[in-house]
């Protein structure tokens, strides 16, 4: 399931929109449904205002009603591990639990792994009830 993984994240790469930044990432989730879901970095004119591949990838989980993030993996397009930005690990945090594994891999196919708490020791959780709107 590793492979399917990095896989989907390198195949969203392909098709991230990065005109302004030139930085192409690619990520995707295993989620609690079983399935694979991918995103990339996504830029516009009213730059910094994109969104990031996590973020993509987590909206793309939601929006088929997918609720937990099992595993998630980042790739960079160069030899550097791509660390999810601030906001993608509160976002990351908000759908998995501290020790989901967060594989980070670079351009050359080198891995590393972490997890959501040591990405975001101190994230913020605000207590949710069951019931849906």
């Amino acid at each position: 399931m590793l492979q399917q993984l990095k896989t989907a994240a390198v195949n969203a790469q392909k098709n991230a929109h990065a005109p302004y930044s030139k930085f192409y990432v690619g990520a995707a989730i295993i989620a609690n449904d079983g399935k694979i879901y991918n995103g990339c970095n996504v830029e516009n004119a009213a730059y910094p205002l994109g969104q990031c591949a996590e973020a993509s990838a987590i909206g793309a989980m939601v929006t088929q009603g997918a609720t937990q993030i099992q595993q998630i993996i980042v790739v960079s397009p160069n030899a550097e591990y791509c660390y999810p930005c601030g906001g993608c690990r509160q976002k990351i945090a908000e759908f998995a639990q501290a020790d989901t594994p967060v594989i980070l891999m670079t351009s050359e196919g080198e891995c590393t792994t972490t997890t959501v708490a040591e990405l975001l020791p101190h994230a913020y959780v605000f207590p949710l009830d069951d019931q849906q709107d």
